[in-house]
């Protein structure tokens, strides 16, 4: 598989837990020198803060903290700019992951309400055919996610659940975040060495 150098990604992060993932999966990209927009609800300054112990009172400075050593392009996004280049189907975006995706925000794409950006550029990638990673994290799921995430395959989304595998005889919290920010890397086509793979010697 060969990484698509100086490509462009949208990274959504929402409110459910786990923004770890979203965390690691910018952080990354950023890493091999890829453009990240980055967009980011309100929950999820919330999540930052309970799961992840930040300060998030200078949101500015969270985001310096987390990602600003490395050498990709991030541009971050109010979560209510449509002017946003990513809001528009001719800007060209290789694709988009919502990482961890809440139950909220993928009812909202799963139905086109374009209720902020980040469903409106949801909406733009499902519409323009590139690629949607969604990263649902909720359990147990009832009959209406459940029914979310078919309406969202059935127009091209890619429903990529937080479930980590075991295979990899995983020995740290870290190793568990890498397996499954490495599963979205797969399914966007970046290249990447996050995890053993089966049949590969550790």
């Amino acid at each position: 598989m060969k990484p698509r150098q100086n490509g462009t990604f949208t990274v959504g992060i929402t409110g459910a837990s786990g923004a770890i993932y979203g965390v690691r999966l910018v952080q990354e990209l950023l890493k091999q020198s890829y453009k990240v927009h980055l967009v980011l609800t309100e929950a999820a300054w919330q999540v930052f803060k309970e799961e992840l112990r930040l300060d998030t009172s200078d949101r500015e400075r969270t985001l310096n903290e987390l990602f600003n050593t490395l050498s990709g392009e991030l541009h971050t996004h109010h979560l209510h700019d449509y002017s946003a280049p990513i809001a528009s189907g001719s800007y060209q975006n290789d694709g988009m992951v919502i990482i961890p995706c809440s139950m909220g925000t993928l009812s909202g794409i799963a139905h086109g309400a374009s209720g902020n950006l980040l469903e409106r550029t949801a909406d733009v990638m499902l519409k323009e055919r590139r690629k949607l990673v969604i990263v649902p994290r909720e359990t147990p799921l009832n009959e209406i996610h459940l029914e979310n995430m078919l309406k969202a395959s059935k127009v091209g989304a890619t429903i990529l659940p937080a479930m980590p595998g075991f295979y990899h005889l995983p020995e740290t919290l870290d190793d568990l975040v890498h397996f499954l920010v490495g599963k979205v890397l797969d399914a966007i086509e970046v290249d990447h060495d996050l995890f053993t793979r089966w049949g590969e010697e550790k």
